[in-house]
């Protein structure tokens, strides 16, 4: 899929392709940084992608091929970084992780080349990174003083061991592909020149399959790993049993005994 990208107008873009929605950072001129208006919209496109019943898999991606994403666009910090006004920049931040966390589709990142700061905690937020072996990675908010919320600490401890977010945090230090790879930062490294066809095969791997199943296991992990201690078994027991229950399952069992494709509808 091109990048419809315009470089005098930064925004986020929204594209849907099949059953994979794409979600763009499209601000190519300043490494797909992204503006107040651009976190602003995260939580509505995937709002968008989650109401769409055509919609199975959702990507987010940079414009362009140096970023996946900058993070914050630094321009804006004198007016919406300071004082009172950076509560308000927070809780755009915080309202855009949330709706990638929540989410009840799976997300897959899509990463070449940049993936800092929030690009990264964006990231960080999805349930796979594919990255391309050009990717680069960090979290630089000791080197410009800013405090790292501990509400966006919690995605980085679910891909890394806690002595890693400390070196990340601690450092601020750019790491390359492989050495992100071995850390955790990321699910599969692959060639750059491979990168969409790789990802676009995932999510098509993954549409290809009950929608209802796909949800359940990501509800399940989810759960699980967020609250190991007191997991809501009930609404986990609920979801599992949605799948026993759904024409879906009735149609997987006849498309095995007739030895075809099954033709899942999500319900």
């Amino acid at each position: 899929m091109a990048d419809a990208t315009d470089v005098t107008n930064p925004a986020l873009r929204y594209a849907k392709d099949g059953a994979i929605a794409w979600i763009t950072a499209d601000n190519p001129a300043r490494m797909n940084a992204l503006t107040a208006a651009m976190w602003k919209a995260i939580p509505d496109a995937v709002s968008e992608a989650v109401g769409d019943p055509d919609v199975r898999v959702i990507v987010l991606r940079g414009a362009g091929d140096k970023a996946f994403s900058a993070g914050a666009d630094i321009s804006e910090f004198e007016s919406v970084r300071t004082g009172d006004a950076a509560k308000v920049y927070d809780a755009l931040n915080d309202a855009a992780f949330n709706a990638l966390i929540g989410c009840p589709k799976p997300t897959i990142a899509m990463i070449h080349g940049f993936c800092l700061g929030g690009g990264l905690g964006i990231a960080l937020c999805c349930d796979m990174r594919i990255a391309d072996d050009a990717s680069q990675f960090a979290i630089p908010a000791a080197k410009l003083g800013i405090g790292y919320n501990a509400r966006w600490v919690r995605p980085i401890l679910a891909a890394v061991p806690a002595a890693r977010a400390k070196e990340l945090l601690f450092t601020g230090r750019r790491f390359r592909s492989a050495d992100a790879e071995a850390m955790g930062l990321i699910s599969q490294l692959v060639p750059k020149d491979a990168l969409e066809a790789s990802v676009r095969a995932l999510a098509e791997e993954i549409a290809g399959n009950a929608p209802l199943t796909v949800a359940a296991a990501k509800k399940v992990i989810d759960e699980l790993t967020r609250r190991p201690e007191n997991p809501d078994m009930a609404k986990l027991d609920a979801a599992i049993a949605a799948c026993f229950g759904s024409e879906d399952y009735a149609e997987g069992r006849r498309a095995f005994l007739e030895k075809r494709k099954p033709i899942f509808k999500g319900k």
